[in-house]
């Protein structure tokens, strides 16, 4: 007879728990702890995460619900005294550290971009998202605002994170762009990286360049150059120009010594005039303009987390609290996008989300409720006695 267990115990047998505890112990995040444990509390953020809870106190009085579906999950109990404490005090780390092993283990599965070249393509950007100045206080971005901003880099592969980042809202794109050593390690060369004008400095992108990195992006009004000729005949009637130039300015020819291509291209959706600054020389013009189109999907990508995923309410107000939620958040993605890929899910991930949060707690086999949409999860559910009130 197949046993059955709960759908919550099924996703955490994604989750690679060796290597985890083994960031644990680097980190020393179960150091004098009696019984929640740093696996104890990513039971509890990812089971908040999942069911939508809002609120410490929200997460405990549900939980407590489910207090003989425990032992499925190894789980052994939670007051909220504790669960702040370790938001506060155990290192988000940990749960960064968890990420990138996800994060591995998700490429092994997901497929290769839609462009028929073979080279790895990558678009960079960020999110901010904003936070109460008065409660987050070590998050100052305006005046009277806070804020934290979330830098990603996509990996169109799948469509994966291959790099996160958290900073204030003070700090500037390209500032992260150019002095962080977690970015420069993904991107190999032959790489390609597309961004908008936020993270144009000419200094930055001469190293991509020596590196032997693509870089696609949008180009700045202002921009001083020479023109040196034809890169190649147009043949696309969306493509304006194909040219070769030069910076001239007197801080950017030193910065960027080297030639340049500019494409111009016209949106047949909305009959706009673009032009796109890049060091590739051997695509296509056509080719050059879509790479930057299909960063789209790092926006589409910022707006399903912020619509889905619990990252905007908080559980504590430390930066290390907000850290850690968002992180166990950016871990569930991982998770969705995996049991997609692994499964050959054929529907949305938002759909897939709805109903695993809806059995979340049943006992039910996740490979059961994939064949299923939305309007008939119920059938996968665990049958139930009706109670009588009277």
């Amino acid at each position: 007879m197949r046993q059955i267990n709960i759908m919550m115990r099924e996703l955490l047998k994604i989750f690679p728990r060796y290597q985890f505890e083994k960031i644990v112990d680097r980190h020393s995040g179960d150091r004098y702890v009696k019984y929640f444990t740093c696996w104890q509390q990513l039971i509890t953020l990812l089971y908040s995460q999942i069911s939508g809870k809002d609120s410490l106190r929200d997460i405990i009085i549900s939980l407590n619900v489910h207090k003989n579906k425990w032992y499925h999950l190894g789980f052994k109990g939670i007051k909220r005294s504790t669960l702040s404490d370790s938001m506060n005090n155990r290192s988000y780390k940990i749960f960064e550290g968890l990420f990138y092993r996800l994060l591995g283990k998700c490429k092994r599965v997901t497929p290769k971009h839609k462009f028929k070249f073979r080279n790895p393509l990558y678009s960079l950007d960020s999110t901010t998202i904003d936070l109460c100045l008065s409660i987050f206080p070590w998050a100052k971005f305006r005046k009277r605002k806070g804020a934290i901003k979330i830098h990603y880099l996509l990996d169109h592969g799948g469509c994966l994170p291959s790099f996160i980042t958290m900073t204030d809202g003070k700090v500037h794109d390209v500032m992260v762009a150019k002095n962080n050593t977690k970015l420069n390690f993904k991107l190999l060369p032959d790489s390609i990286i597309a961004f908008d004008k936020a993270y144009i400095d000419y200094d930055w992108l001469y190293r991509l360049n020596e590196k032997g990195v693509y870089f696609v992006t949008r180009v700045k009004n202002n921009i001083d150059c020479e023109f040196l000729g034809q890169h190649k005949p147009i043949q696309d009637d969306n493509i304006e120009k194909d040219e070769i130039i030069k910076l001239k300015g007197p801080q950017t020819s030193k910065k960027y010594p080297r030639k340049l291509r500019l494409v111009g291209f016209i949106n047949p959706d909305d009959h706009k005039y673009y032009e796109f600054l890049t060091n590739n020389f051997e695509l296509k013009a056509r080719t050059i303009a879509d790479i930057y189109r299909a960063r789209w999907e790092i926006e589409i990508f910022f707006k399903w987390i912020k619509q889905n995923l619990k990252i905007k309410s908080f559980l504590g107000t430390s930066p290390n609290a907000v850290l850690s939620q968002v992180w166990v958040a950016m871990c569930y993605y991982l998770l969705l996008r995996y049991i997609k890929y692994q499964t050959r899910f054929a529907h949305s991930l938002k759909e897939l989300h709805i109903m695993i949060s809806s059995v979340l707690m049943s006992k039910v086999n996740l490979i059961d409720i994939l064949q299923l949409r939305v309007t008939t999860i119920a059938k996968a559910r665990s049958p139930c006695k009706q109670i009588s009130l009277f």
